[in-house]
Order: structure tokens, then sequence, then C-alpha cells
């Protein structure tokens, strides 16, 4: 049975930071690139932030670079989001996304349960 656990969430004040976790279990951790991706209410979920499997390669989306980084540790099957500099517009869900690439048009995907980030004052 594969798990995606996230921790770490709660509420911060804007301009604080928070670090999310998410442990994996179930699958091969190091053949699966990593993702965390938000949802904040009313929309839709938006990837945030993306790892490759050796943690070679990152990507941010524009609004958060410089601000969050992604990592990952595949001894203890987990993956981080260390997030600076909250800003109210990242009150959301975090989701935590494990894809393994079966074939150019079919992709072995899982999700977290999510865990609530809330940015105010």
């Amino acid at each position: 049975q594969v798990q995606l656990v996230e921790s770490g969430g709660g509420s911060v004040q804007p301009g604080g930071f928070l670090t999310l976790s998410c442990t994996v279990s179930g699958l091969t951790f190091n053949w699966y690139d990593m993702s965390w991706y938000r949802q904040a209410p009313g929309k839709e979920r938006d990837l945030v932030a993306s790892i490759s499997t050796d943690a070679g390669t990152t990507n941010y989306v524009e609004s958060v670079k410089g601000r969050f980084t992604i990592s990952r540790d595949n001894a203890k099957n987990a993956i981080y989001l260390h997030m600076a500099g909250l800003k109210r517009e990242g009150t959301a869900v975090y989701y935590c996304n494990a894809r393994f690439a079966l074939s150019i048009w079919t992709s072995d995907i899982y999700w977290g349960q999510g865990t609530q980030v809330t940015v105010s004052s």
C-alpha cells in the first residue's frame, strides 16, 4: 500500500517560515520524481516545486523562486519544502506528489492527504 504522509503545516505570520515534510512508503522512492502542489480555497491545485529522482534538477513556480526550497532524502524516503518569506497568498493545503513515468503516455501518480498552511497576522 502506497502512502504519502505530509506534516509540518500550521499557522504562521506573513514573512515567517515553515518546513513541510512528506514521508513515502510502499514504492521504490528513488524511482519517483517528487513535487509539492498547493490548493487555495476556491482555486485549482497548482504545482509549487518539483525535484528529480537524484535531486539534480529542481523547478519552482515563479511566485516562490528565491523563497522556497525543495529537497529530498532518498535514504529516508522523504521530501521537504522549506518555505521562507511566506505571504498571505501562500495560504493553502499543500500536497505531496510522487510520479513515475511508465511510458511517454502514462505515469504512476500518488498523492498525499495534504497539510494546511495558513499565513495570517
